[in-house]
This record gives structure tokens, sequence and C-alpha cells, in this order.
């Protein structure tokens, strides 16, 4: 999985061959094919790998900060990682292309994300007793959308003013109580 997931980062999904990993990695192409049912198949598990690398850590993050104010700092701090070294920009880049080309990895992007919109709202159901399951799954959507958009904005313009933008979603909460 590590050296198909450097060779997504590094050749696309062109340079991701059975035959490429195979020689990179020093396994016979045949038991790739037999354990993985195909190129398809280790496309499906590359991907999914690489989408939990990339996404599973600032879920954690996220669902770790004590409230709303303290997961806009969260995000704030995480960002410039995100998209902070030529590799992890290349794959998320990678990632977004291949679940558009191919339906099946859309799928597995499209069940990750699920889960990431499903974890968050529990913990806004948490934090807020009183919400409905609507209001926190709602809820839930727009955060992670939102962190989405702050990447891909961020892989594309370096100077995003990320500060600018968390400040405003910042005077939108309800004040703190004393």
């Amino acid at each position: 999985m590590e050296t198909g997931i450097a060779l997504l980062s590094e050749q696309g999904w062109s340079g991701l061959t059975a035959r490429a990993l195979a020689e990179r990695a020093g396994a016979n192409p045949g038991l790739i094919h037999y354990h993985f049912g195909g190129l398809p198949g280790l496309h499906a598990e590359i991907y999914r790998r690489a989408v939990e690398l990339l996404v599973s850590p600032l879920i954690e993050e996220l669902l770790g900060a004590g409230d709303e104010r303290a997961a806009l700092a969260t995000i704030r701090g995480l960002l410039p990682y995100t998209t902070g070294d030529e590799p992890s920009s290349r794959l998320a880049v990678e990632l977004i292309s291949g679940a558009v080309r191919d339906p099946a990895l859309g799928v597995v992007l499209r069940d990750e994300l699920r889960q990431a919109r499903m974890q968050v709202a529990d913990r806004l159901s948490l934090l807020h007793p009183g919400w409905s399951p609507a209001q926190a799954i709602g809820t839930a959507t727009l955060i992670v959308a939102a962190i989405d958009g702050l990447i891909l904005h961020h892989l594309v313009d370096g100077e995003l003013a990320v500060d600018e933008a968390m400040a405003v979603v910042e005077r939108l909460l309800p004040e703190e109580e004393a």
C-alpha cells in the first residue's frame, strides 16, 4: 500500500500499474492480481488507504476539540499542513480526479466522506443534546464541505485568507457563557 500511494503521488493514476508497483516493491505482478483481483481492485485499495491517510487525522483532530471554538482553532492550525508538501498535495489532487473519473473510486470517497460527516454529527449531538438528528447532520455536512473547500482553495492559492475566513465563522458562533 505504501508503495502504491507513493507511485500515485509521484506519477498519478496512469503510473500506478501492477507492473510498476511490483517492480518498485520487489513483488511478483501475478501476486498483486491474485490478492486484489486485478488493477481496479488494486486501485480501490490504494485509494481507500490514501483517503484514510489524508482525511482520518484531520477528522480525529477535529473530533478531539472541546467545542466549536476549539474546532475552529484546530482547522486554522491544521490547514497549512494539509497542503504543505508536494506529495500530499499531489495525492489529494489524484484522489479527487480519480473519484470523478472512476465511479468505483467515487464510491470509496463518498463512503469515507459519509463516515466523516456522521462522526462530526455524532460529536455535535453530544455538544448540543437539544439538536435534532437532521440539524446535527446538516451542520456536519456544512462543516466537512467547508473544510474540503478550504483545502481545495488552499491547494490552488497558498496565500488564501484562512484567518479572515475563520474569524467570520467565529463571529457566527454564540457568545461564550461566563
